[in-house]
């Protein structure tokens, strides 16, 4: 049995959306650093979870192979 190539390659996905997501995030910091400390925590906490919606289908592609489930 040979080892799939998908892995590897969604893992290095999955580094680089989180590097992009972090790097859009912290160059928003300016704007939202004059926000009420309330609205800050409201966009830190989305922003933090919002990374996590692309992975589920690039998950499953590393498993299976397609990116819908049948």
């Amino acid at each position: 049995m040979t080892p799939s190539w998908r892995k590897p390659a969604g893992v290095l996905a999955i580094l680089a959306i989180i590097t992009i997501w972090a790097v859009l995030v912290a160059s928003l910091s300016g704007l939202v650093g004059g926000w009420h400390w309330v609205a800050q925590a409201l966009f830190y906490l989305v922003a933090g979870l919002a990374w996590i919606t692309p992975m589920r289908p690039l998950l499953q592609w590393m498993e299976t192979g397609r990116w819908k489930s049948s």
